[in-house]
């Protein structure tokens, strides 16, 4: 795999190389759901700062200009908001981070995935004038557990709850497909940002000196940093040979040893403690065994034969990165 390929810094070259939506003569009528979320947030404010037209898939009547509603459940759409876009971005689902999956949370996190992506695949194919192109968001749970195997787009599913959950997620989208519209399964992996998601989330136990890795830290992580996440979305959006699963990683996987040393020495704390694999699996059950302790080496082997280029494509780079005061 191709090494950081820009010598100078994220900051100082957000956009990296390859095609961005930034460089396109005219702008895009692009629709997003989950824009209230995580990722969707950071997104829908990247195409607005870039001039696209924005609409917000919302769950809730809509009371803004560029917002459309939609609620899955009750199999209702605005559809006529959808008809003549050029793309639309689909990222709404139930996080899964909870302490432990209750059966509930399971099929929260399964239900918000498959029905809501099968409702709105099939709302964009009876559209006379759908869009051309669909990003819908999946992850690299769908490898499951693999221990040292590389895992790029061809390799096949693996085991366990959010491998299943993982693959009906993708299959949901087939009626869109089936209508000819280009489907990009973008399988995502752990995303890294201070403004939100896991890492948010561990800054404060680390700013303590009380970073620790889980079990053995052996397990490989997919990891990528959330400029260069908005930035492959941007790419698969105007590379039309796309198509299909698309890793959404970061070209150097890390163990979750190297992970918590990396992360200590950029934030200046001493990182030394160690969580018991037995104790993680004793609390969050399923959750941990398929989250924390799962070896998942993902590479994003697609984005880099079309040609994309990441701004961080190491680990300590992004986090120097994310973690940097935001302008």
């Amino acid at each position: 795999m191709p090494r950081d390929s820009h010598a100078a810094s994220p900051a100082a070259t957000p956009e990296g190389g390859g095609s961005s939506l930034a460089t396109l003569p005219h702008p895009l009528r692009i629709a997003v759901t989950g824009s209230g979320g995580f990722i969707g947030s950071h997104l829908a404010l990247r195409l607005q700062s870039l001039g696209h037209h924005l609409t917000r898939l919302v769950r809730r009547p809509a009371r803004n200009t560029g917002e459309a509603f939609w609620d899955p459940e009750r199999g209702q759409i605005e559809a006529q908001a959808l008809e003549g876009l050029d793309a639309l971005v689909h990222l709404g689902a139930e996080s899964i981070a909870a302490l432990r999956w209750s059966e509930a949370k399971k099929a929260r996190i399964r239900e918000s995935r498959v029905v809501g992506t099968r409702f709105l695949c099939q709302s964009l194919a009876k559209l006379r004038r759908p869009p051309k192109v669909l990003v819908s968001a999946s992850a690299v749970g769908i490898y499951g557990d693999r221990g040292e195997e590389i895992l790029d787009e061809s390799s096949g599913p693996g085991g366990g709850f959010l491998a299943q959950v993982c693959q009906a997620w993708e299959e949901a989208t087939q009626a869109a497909a089936d209508a000819e519209i280009r489907v990009v399964r973008l399988r995502i992996g752990v995303v890294l940002s201070a403004r939100g998601g896991v890492l948010a989330k561990m800054l404060p136990v680390f700013r303590l000196g009380l970073g620790a890795r889980f079990g053995s830290g052996r397990q490989w992580m997919g990891w990528i940093g959330l400029t260069d996440l908005l930035r492959a979305i941007e790419f698969v959006l105007v590379t039309p040979t796309l198509a299909g699963a698309v890793n959404a990683t970061a070209p150097h996987p890390v163990r979750q040893a190297n992970f918590t040393r990396t992360l200590g020495r950029v934030l200046h704390r001493p990182a030394p403690w160690v969580i018991p694999a037995w104790l993680l699996r004793a609390v969050s059950g399923d959750m941990a065994r398929e989250t924390l302790l799962a070896s998942v080496r993902a590479v994003p082997r697609r984005l880099l034969d079309a040609g994309f280029s990441f701004a961080a494509a190491e680990l300590e780079r992004c986090l120097r990165h994310e973690l940097a005061p935001q302008a």
